[in-house]
């Protein structure tokens, strides 16, 4: 029933790499969007193995993470944006590489590769 929807709505469905693909981009972008809003917590949690490391370590990424973001301001003016702008599967890393676009508020730009992989359904940055 599915396909026939599928194929009546005139949308082509997609194939498990090109919905893999899709997925990576919409998580990578949005633990991005987390970062830049200062929510430090939810951009740790989007990176794979974060559940289970010491209250010392996730401190010291936080750390991390507020100095990325002042340095960029002090480079850049502050990242204003980021989009995905291609994602490849690496079958042989089993992963997907994410190509992220920062846009600064110096109207530079720079194009970022993201790793993520898939665990438990859920897409994580490596």
């Amino acid at each position: 029933m599915a396909v026939l929807l599928v194929a009546c709505s005139g949308e082509k469905e997609l194939t498990p790499e090109e919905a893999a693909l899709l997925a990576a981009k919409e998580t990578a972008c949005e633990s991005y969007q987390h970062l830049l809003a200062g929510r430090y917590d939810k951009f740790i949690d989007g990176r794979e193995g974060m559940d289970s490391i010491p209250q010392s370590y996730r401190e010291q990424l936080t750390t991390a993470c507020k100095q990325f973001i002042d340095q960029q301001k002090k480079a850049h003016g502050g990242i204003r944006a980021v989009r995905a702008s291609n994602a490849r599967r690496d079958t042989t890393m089993n992963l997907v590489q994410v190509f992220l676009i920062l846009n600064y508020g110096d109207r530079s730009k720079e194009e970022i590769v993201v790793p993520m992989v898939e665990k438990d359904g859920r897409w994580k940055m490596k």
